[in-house]
């Protein structure tokens, strides 16, 4: 399912891209030359805003459904690496954090050696 959605997606922005670079800008674009055409320049400026206004749309709806779908088998997770446990009220004692061995513990250690023995400037 989610494949035939990522491939309806590429479609979409394919001629979302086209449908884009088509329209008439201030520097003239893609869409530039006068001449004869099927329409007139302003059917064809209805219809390319509508046609970029239905595939913005339906882009939007095929994303939204890709993000649900990279979601529905996706559980709970710590960023610690340890398993995420669904804690009972009152049944669960909660784990301290480590006192000591932690790089800012360690830095404010030295830091504060540093600051405890000052030293003599030395001469060159």
């Amino acid at each position: 399912m989610q494949t035939v959605i990522i491939v309806v997606h590429l479609m979409i922005v394919a001629v979302l891209i086209g449908a884009v670079l088509l329209q008439k800008s201030e520097g003239g674009g893609l869409g530039m030359g006068g001449g004869a055409g099927f329409m007139s320049s302003r059917g064809t400026a209805n219809l390319l805003t509508r046609t970029t206004a239905v595939l913005a749309g339906l882009f939007f709806v095929t994303s939204m459904a890709l993000a649900w779908l990279a979601g529905v088998d996706r559980k709970p997770a710590s960023i610690l690496g340890t398993p995420a446990t669904q804690s009972q009220p009152g049944g669960a004692t909660p784990v301290a954090p480590p006192t000591s061995g932690g790089v800012l513990d360690t830095l404010k250690k030295v830091d504060e050696q540093q600051q405890s023995a000052p030293q003599a400037p030395r001469s060159q």
